[in-house]
Parts: structure tokens; C-alpha cells; sequence
């Protein structure tokens, strides 16, 4: 599976679990159906939100002017969280691939201009956020918290 599947099926399992799951229980569901199994790229990606989520959330409300994350499209608020979470904890800088990346799932999954919001969340972010100091991701099966050594 290539860095773009696994980020497009790491999103499809957190936009699942907006639903009232919880993400191992949507990565145990995608394993069982096998179309949108998650790969050990994507389940860090999973790892990177899931122990950075307010800061993530916090990230992404600050750029909103004056809307909060419960108020967002569940396609935005998935793709941001995904996406903000690996620009600013993933291990690699490629900031311009994450967005572009980010857009192309949302003009896949979500309304017919969504994309461009996405696109101007993730352009500010990439601007004006510093990456984490150290920048790791946590192993898919470590507890949160840790990071690859």
C-alpha cells in the first residue's frame, strides 16, 4: 500500500469512529472487510492524532474564526485532524504533500467546495505552526505517548 492509500484509509477509519466508535474498534472493522484495511504507515498516523488530539484540535479551532470543531463537515474534521496531526508529529517534512494529499481525499469524500477549505486550514497551519521537538511517531502498537526509538 502506498503513503497515499494508507493516509486516505487512516481517514476513512477516524471518519468513522466521529460516529460514536472508537478507532480500534474502526481499524478492527476495516481489517474484517479488508477494503479499507489500515497499514502500519496509516495506523501511526491513527497513534499521532489520537495522542496529540487536543493539541491537534486546538490547532485546527484556532484557525476556524469563531466556529468549533463540532460544528465542521465530519469529512473536514477527519481529513484536519489526520493531516495537522503528521504535519506537525510525523517524522517527515512534507508539508506540501500531506495538503495536497489532504485536498484530493476531500474532493473524494466530502461536498463540492469542502476542499477548499481543507486546503486553507492545512496552508495556514504549514505557515505558522512549528513541528513538534522531536517530531516522532509513535509505533502503531506502542501506548500513546511513545516514540520510535
Amino acid at each position: 500500500m502506498n503513503r497515499r492509500e494508507a493516509r486516505e484509509n487512516a481517514f476513512i477509519t477516524l471518519f468513522a469512529a466521529q460516529f460514536g466508535g472508537d478507532v480500534q474498534e474502526a481499524l478492527e472493522a476495516g481489517r474484517e472487510v479488508g477494503d479499507y484495511a489500515v497499514d502500519e504507515f496509516g495506523e501511526g498516523l491513527l497513534a499521532l492524532y489520537q495522542a496529540n488530539a487536543p493539541q491537534v484540535d486546538s490547532v485546527i479551532e484556532a484557525r476556524l474564526k469563531g466556529w468549533k470543531m463540532q460544528r465542521l463537515q465530519k469529512v473536514s474534521a477527519a481529513i484536519l485532524r489526520i493531516s495537522v496531526a503528521e504535519m506537525l508529529y510525523g517524522t517527515e517534512d512534507l508539508d506540501s504533500v500531506i495538503i495536497n494529499e489532504a485536498v484530493e481525499i476531500t474532493k473524494k469524500y466530502g461536498g463540492e467546495d469542502e476542499y477548499q477549505f481543507v486546503n486553507g486550514v492545512l496552508g495556514s497551519v504549514s505557515r505558522e505552526e512549528p513541528k513538534a521537538a522531536g517530531g516522532a511517531a509513535p509505533k502503531p502498537n506502542a501506548p500513546a505517548g511513545t516514540e520510535e526509538g
